[in-house]
């Protein structure tokens, strides 16, 4: 069952989405709420699973990863398992899975340190995975990870 989200949880999953660190105090300020409704309205938001997680978002060049591609995949055998996500799982380079409708059947977010590791990257997925790809390299970003707006 879906939770119903009223105005003020938007703002509150706004701020958080600006500032997962923001104390209930400031989100309170903001949203005008006492820091022990924020709390609550926040609790009430996870255990729904409307706010899955909380982490830190990092900058791909600072920590090496300069290489992003898409990679587009399709089966060689259409009769094989549909379980690609759970064969590419253990690739770290593999940011995020994508299932999608057209030719391929998953489009692939990954980056990699360099050309040679995305090459790298390609051969395994073909080896391991038992597809084709079909690679799109990312010349920049002008934004991604953009906050959800409801």
């Amino acid at each position: 069952m879906r939770m119903v989200l009223d105005e003020r949880d938007l703002e509150i999953i706004a701020a958080l989405q600006e500032d997962a660190r923001a104390t209930y105090a400031d989100i309170g300020r903001r949203v005008g709420l006492s820091p022990s409704s924020v709390h609550d309205r926040v609790r009430k938001l996870e255990q729904s699973g409307v706010i899955r997680a909380y982490r830190a978002v990092l900058d791909p060049e600072a920590i090496g990863l300069t290489v992003t591609a898409l990679i587009a995949v399709t089966p060689l055998d259409p009769m094989q398992p549909d379980d690609l996500p759970e064969r590419v799982e253990e690739f770290p380079e593999v940011e995020d899975c994508f299932s999608v409708a057209g030719e391929a059947n998953y489009v692939l977010k990954v980056r990699t340190r360099t050309t040679e590791g995305l090459e790298d990257l390609i051969r395994r997925l073909r080896e391991k995975g038992g597809v084709q790809t079909r690679t799109t390299v990312v010349l920049s970003i002008p934004f991604e990870g953009r906050p959800l707006r409801p």
